[in-house]
Protein backbone atom coordinates (compact mmCIF):
# COMPACT_ATOMS: atom_id res chain seq x y z
CA UNK A 1 0.00 0.00 0.00
CA UNK A 2 2.51 2.77 0.73
CA UNK A 3 4.64 1.84 -2.48
CA UNK A 4 1.05 2.71 -4.46
CA UNK A 5 0.72 6.03 -2.23
CA UNK A 6 4.10 7.07 -3.00
CA UNK A 7 3.17 6.18 -6.95
CA UNK A 8 -0.43 8.64 -6.59
CA UNK A 9 1.73 11.08 -5.28
CA UNK A 10 4.92 10.94 -7.83
CA UNK A 11 2.42 10.86 -11.06
CA UNK A 12 -0.04 13.61 -9.37
CA UNK A 13 2.97 15.83 -8.72
CA UNK A 14 3.90 14.65 -12.81
CA UNK A 15 0.89 16.05 -13.82
CA UNK A 16 1.23 19.43 -11.92
CA UNK A 17 5.22 19.86 -12.78
CA UNK A 18 4.01 19.42 -16.62
CA UNK A 19 1.21 21.81 -16.61
CA UNK A 20 3.32 24.61 -14.58
CA UNK A 21 6.64 24.62 -16.81
CA UNK A 22 5.20 23.14 -20.29
CA UNK A 23 1.20 23.36 -20.43
CA UNK A 24 0.60 26.51 -18.79
CA UNK A 25 4.08 28.64 -19.85
CA UNK A 26 3.68 27.88 -23.47
CA UNK A 27 -0.21 28.91 -23.30
CA UNK A 28 0.90 32.36 -22.07
CA UNK A 29 3.34 32.96 -24.47
CA UNK A 30 0.91 31.80 -27.37
CA UNK A 31 -1.65 34.08 -25.58
CA UNK A 32 0.69 37.03 -25.86
CA UNK A 33 1.68 36.30 -29.18
CA UNK A 34 -1.25 36.86 -30.38
CA UNK A 35 -1.75 39.81 -28.18
CA UNK A 36 -4.83 38.84 -26.46
CA UNK A 37 -6.62 40.55 -23.90
CA UNK A 38 -6.36 39.86 -20.14
CA UNK A 39 -9.35 37.94 -19.75
CA UNK A 40 -8.79 35.91 -23.00
CA UNK A 41 -5.06 35.06 -21.47
CA UNK A 42 -7.15 34.13 -18.60
CA UNK A 43 -9.56 32.18 -20.11
CA UNK A 44 -6.72 30.51 -21.95
CA UNK A 45 -4.90 29.50 -18.89
CA UNK A 46 -8.39 28.52 -17.21
CA UNK A 47 -8.45 25.44 -19.91
CA UNK A 48 -4.97 24.88 -19.42
CA UNK A 49 -5.17 24.21 -15.83
CA UNK A 50 -8.13 22.33 -16.07
CA UNK A 51 -6.12 19.50 -17.61
CA UNK A 52 -5.39 17.79 -15.14
CA UNK A 53 -9.14 17.30 -14.03
CA UNK A 54 -9.40 16.22 -17.48
CA UNK A 55 -7.41 13.23 -17.03
CA UNK A 56 -8.21 12.55 -13.35
CA UNK A 57 -11.83 12.26 -14.16
CA UNK A 58 -11.47 10.55 -17.27
CA UNK A 59 -9.40 8.30 -15.94
CA UNK A 60 -11.98 7.93 -12.79
CA UNK A 61 -14.96 7.10 -15.11
CA UNK A 62 -13.18 4.71 -17.07
CA UNK A 63 -11.79 2.63 -14.01
CA UNK A 64 -15.97 2.87 -12.27
CA UNK A 65 -14.61 5.36 -9.72
CA UNK A 66 -18.06 7.95 -10.50
CA UNK A 67 -17.81 9.34 -6.92
CA UNK A 68 -14.11 9.64 -7.17
CA UNK A 69 -14.99 11.95 -10.24
CA UNK A 70 -17.60 13.95 -8.31
CA UNK A 71 -15.29 14.82 -4.84
CA UNK A 72 -12.34 14.87 -7.02
CA UNK A 73 -14.52 18.45 -8.76
CA UNK A 74 -16.21 19.63 -6.07
CA UNK A 75 -12.36 19.87 -3.77
CA UNK A 76 -10.70 20.88 -7.13
CA UNK A 77 -13.58 24.30 -7.06
CA UNK A 78 -13.25 24.64 -3.81
CA UNK A 79 -9.71 25.27 -3.60
CA UNK A 80 -8.99 27.20 -6.93
CA UNK A 81 -11.95 29.05 -5.22
CA UNK A 82 -9.87 29.55 -1.44
CA UNK A 83 -6.20 30.21 -3.34
CA UNK A 84 -7.60 32.62 -5.81
CA UNK A 85 -8.32 34.66 -2.91
CA UNK A 86 -5.70 34.02 -1.07
CA UNK A 87 -3.71 35.25 -4.32
CA UNK A 88 -5.68 38.51 -4.20
CA UNK A 89 -5.02 38.76 -0.41
CA UNK A 90 -1.16 38.58 -1.09
CA UNK A 91 -0.85 40.96 -3.68
CA UNK A 92 -3.11 43.67 -2.04
CA UNK A 93 -5.48 43.49 -4.82
CA UNK A 94 -8.64 42.79 -2.35
CA UNK A 95 -10.21 46.70 -3.61
CA UNK A 96 -10.28 45.24 -7.23
CA UNK A 97 -12.82 42.89 -6.52
CA UNK A 98 -15.53 45.67 -5.85
CA UNK A 99 -15.70 46.13 -9.71
CA UNK A 100 -19.11 44.91 -11.02
CA UNK A 101 -18.01 42.13 -13.27
CA UNK A 102 -15.56 40.81 -10.75
CA UNK A 103 -18.04 40.32 -8.30
CA UNK A 104 -20.65 38.45 -11.12
CA UNK A 105 -17.67 36.45 -11.99
CA UNK A 106 -17.33 35.42 -8.60
CA UNK A 107 -21.24 34.47 -7.83
CA UNK A 108 -21.02 32.38 -10.79
CA UNK A 109 -17.91 30.91 -9.14
CA UNK A 110 -19.72 30.18 -6.03
CA UNK A 111 -22.70 28.60 -8.09
CA UNK A 112 -20.14 25.80 -9.80
CA UNK A 113 -19.26 24.95 -5.78
CA UNK A 114 -22.93 24.73 -4.91
CA UNK A 115 -24.32 22.79 -7.49
CA UNK A 116 -22.18 19.66 -6.68
CA UNK A 117 -22.67 20.15 -2.89
CA UNK A 118 -26.58 19.70 -3.70
CA UNK A 119 -25.56 16.80 -5.91
CA UNK A 120 -23.97 14.84 -3.59
CA UNK A 121 -26.21 15.84 -0.60
CA UNK A 122 -29.80 14.52 -2.62
CA UNK A 123 -27.46 11.80 -3.75
CA UNK A 124 -28.20 12.73 -7.17
CA UNK A 125 -27.18 9.69 -9.88
CA UNK A 126 -25.07 10.95 -12.37
CA UNK A 127 -26.43 9.78 -15.40
CA UNK A 128 -26.56 10.89 -19.25
CA UNK A 129 -29.84 13.23 -18.85
CA UNK A 130 -27.67 15.58 -16.70
CA UNK A 131 -25.91 16.33 -19.83
CA UNK A 132 -27.62 18.13 -22.01
CA UNK A 133 -28.39 21.06 -18.71
CA UNK A 134 -24.53 21.53 -17.67
CA UNK A 135 -23.80 22.36 -21.12
CA UNK A 136 -26.67 24.71 -20.90
CA UNK A 137 -25.34 26.07 -18.15
CA UNK A 138 -21.96 26.34 -19.34
CA UNK A 139 -22.77 28.27 -22.32
CA UNK A 140 -24.77 30.15 -19.94
CA UNK A 141 -22.29 31.22 -17.46
CA UNK A 142 -20.13 32.07 -20.48
CA UNK A 143 -22.63 34.54 -22.04
CA UNK A 144 -22.66 36.32 -18.49
CA UNK A 145 -19.04 36.16 -18.28
CA UNK A 146 -18.60 37.92 -21.63
CA UNK A 147 -20.95 40.50 -21.16
CA UNK A 148 -20.34 42.08 -17.93
CA UNK A 149 -17.00 41.96 -18.79
CA UNK A 150 -18.11 44.32 -21.97
CA UNK A 151 -20.13 46.06 -19.42
CA UNK A 152 -17.92 47.05 -16.61
CA UNK A 153 -14.63 46.44 -18.02
CA UNK A 154 -14.39 49.04 -21.03
CA UNK A 155 -11.92 51.16 -19.42
CA UNK A 156 -9.30 48.00 -19.24
CA UNK A 157 -9.51 46.75 -22.78
CA UNK A 158 -8.96 50.09 -24.04
CA UNK A 159 -5.51 50.80 -21.99
CA UNK A 160 -4.26 47.16 -22.89
CA UNK A 161 -4.93 48.01 -26.45
CA UNK A 162 -2.97 51.42 -26.27
CA UNK A 163 -0.17 49.31 -24.10
CA UNK A 164 0.13 46.85 -27.12
CA UNK A 165 0.59 49.29 -29.73
CA UNK A 166 3.14 50.83 -27.47
CA UNK A 167 5.16 48.10 -26.60
CA UNK A 168 5.45 44.68 -28.00
CA UNK A 169 6.99 41.76 -25.86
CA UNK A 170 6.30 38.93 -28.56
CA UNK A 171 6.31 39.33 -32.67
CA UNK A 172 2.48 39.48 -33.65
CA UNK A 173 1.74 36.44 -36.11
CA UNK A 174 5.15 34.86 -35.85
CA UNK A 175 4.28 31.39 -37.51
CA UNK A 176 7.93 29.82 -36.75
CA UNK A 177 6.88 30.52 -33.08
CA UNK A 178 2.95 29.81 -33.14
CA UNK A 179 4.12 26.23 -34.87
CA UNK A 180 6.77 25.42 -31.74
CA UNK A 181 4.18 26.61 -29.57
CA UNK A 182 1.90 24.01 -30.51
CA UNK A 183 4.36 21.48 -31.21
CA UNK A 184 5.70 22.04 -27.52
CA UNK A 185 1.74 21.87 -26.32
CA UNK A 186 1.14 18.33 -28.30
CA UNK A 187 4.34 16.99 -26.29
CA UNK A 188 2.75 18.10 -23.26
CA UNK A 189 -0.59 16.43 -23.75
CA UNK A 190 1.01 13.12 -24.94
CA UNK A 191 2.72 13.35 -21.66
CA UNK A 192 -0.41 13.87 -19.19
CA UNK A 193 -1.95 11.60 -21.12
CA UNK A 194 0.73 8.56 -20.43
CA UNK A 195 1.20 10.06 -16.93
CA UNK A 196 -2.96 10.15 -16.43
CA UNK A 197 -3.19 6.33 -17.21
CA UNK A 198 -0.43 5.18 -15.37
CA UNK A 199 -2.09 7.67 -12.15
CA UNK A 200 -5.32 5.81 -13.43
CA UNK A 201 -4.13 2.62 -12.46
CA UNK A 202 -2.91 3.32 -9.48
CA UNK A 203 -6.23 5.19 -8.21
CA UNK A 204 -7.92 1.79 -9.07
CA UNK A 205 -5.41 -0.12 -7.08
CA UNK A 206 -5.88 2.02 -3.88
CA UNK A 207 -9.74 1.69 -4.09
CA UNK A 208 -10.20 -1.95 -4.63
CA UNK A 209 -7.03 -4.06 -3.79
CA UNK A 210 -6.41 -1.42 -0.52
CA UNK A 211 -9.66 -0.38 0.35
CA UNK A 212 -9.22 3.66 0.11
CA UNK A 213 -12.07 5.49 0.14
CA UNK A 214 -13.62 7.63 -3.21
CA UNK A 215 -13.96 10.16 -1.33
CA UNK A 216 -10.76 10.29 0.08
CA UNK A 217 -9.35 9.98 -3.21
CA UNK A 218 -11.27 12.29 -4.49
CA UNK A 219 -10.03 14.86 -1.99
CA UNK A 220 -6.69 14.19 -2.85
CA UNK A 221 -6.97 14.54 -6.74
CA UNK A 222 -8.90 17.75 -6.25
CA UNK A 223 -5.58 18.88 -4.09
CA UNK A 224 -3.19 17.95 -6.67
CA UNK A 225 -5.39 18.97 -9.72
CA UNK A 226 -5.65 22.08 -8.30
CA UNK A 227 -1.98 23.17 -7.63
CA UNK A 228 -1.64 24.63 -11.44
CA UNK A 229 -4.67 27.28 -10.52
CA UNK A 230 -2.32 28.51 -7.53
CA UNK A 231 0.99 29.03 -9.67
CA UNK A 232 -1.57 30.57 -12.46
CA UNK A 233 -3.06 33.30 -10.19
CA UNK A 234 -0.41 34.59 -8.81
CA UNK A 235 1.55 34.78 -12.10
CA UNK A 236 -1.61 36.83 -13.55
CA UNK A 237 -0.61 39.27 -11.09
CA UNK A 238 2.79 39.16 -10.95
CA UNK A 239 2.85 39.81 -14.87
CA UNK A 240 0.41 42.54 -14.30
CA UNK A 241 1.69 44.49 -11.43
CA UNK A 242 1.96 47.77 -13.23
CA UNK A 243 -0.84 47.55 -15.17
CA UNK A 244 -3.79 50.07 -14.47
CA UNK A 245 -3.48 49.67 -10.53
CA UNK A 246 -3.18 46.17 -10.94
CA UNK A 247 -6.87 45.46 -12.33
CA UNK A 248 -5.80 43.78 -15.36
CA UNK A 249 -3.93 40.90 -13.33
CA UNK A 250 -6.98 40.75 -11.01
CA UNK A 251 -9.58 40.50 -14.51
CA UNK A 252 -7.38 37.31 -16.12
CA UNK A 253 -6.68 35.14 -12.58
CA UNK A 254 -10.45 35.91 -12.18
CA UNK A 255 -11.20 34.83 -15.51
CA UNK A 256 -8.64 31.62 -15.13
CA UNK A 257 -10.67 30.54 -12.08
CA UNK A 258 -13.86 30.96 -13.60
CA UNK A 259 -13.29 29.14 -16.79
CA UNK A 260 -11.73 26.38 -14.68
CA UNK A 261 -14.64 25.67 -12.42
CA UNK A 262 -17.26 26.08 -15.06
CA UNK A 263 -15.38 23.59 -17.32
CA UNK A 264 -14.78 21.01 -14.05
CA UNK A 265 -18.49 21.04 -13.68
CA UNK A 266 -20.26 21.36 -16.74
CA UNK A 267 -17.91 19.67 -19.43
CA UNK A 268 -15.25 17.69 -17.79
CA UNK A 269 -17.88 16.03 -15.62
CA UNK A 270 -20.09 15.80 -18.57
CA UNK A 271 -17.33 13.08 -20.23
CA UNK A 272 -17.21 11.56 -17.10
CA UNK A 273 -20.54 10.72 -16.84
CA UNK A 274 -20.84 9.60 -20.74
CA UNK A 275 -17.81 7.71 -20.43
CA UNK A 276 -19.27 5.81 -16.91
CA UNK A 277 -22.68 5.67 -19.28
CA UNK A 278 -20.62 3.91 -22.18
CA UNK A 279 -19.17 1.72 -20.00
CA UNK A 280 -22.61 0.68 -18.04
Amino acid sequence: MFVEIIKFIFYSSLIVLISKYILVTVLRKLAESLDLKAKTVGDVAGYATSVPEFLTITTSSLRGLESASVYNILSSNIINFVQYLGAIILNRNTEKLKNQAIKIDLILVVITIIIPIVLLKFDVELNWFMVPPFIILYAFFEFINNNVHKLYLQKEDKYLESEIEKEKKWEKGNKNKTIKYCIYLLLAGFLLFIIGELLGNTMEKLCNLFNVSEVIVGFLLGFMTSLPELITFFEAQRHHKKSVDDMLGVVEATNNLLTSNVLNLFVIQSVGILIACIKL
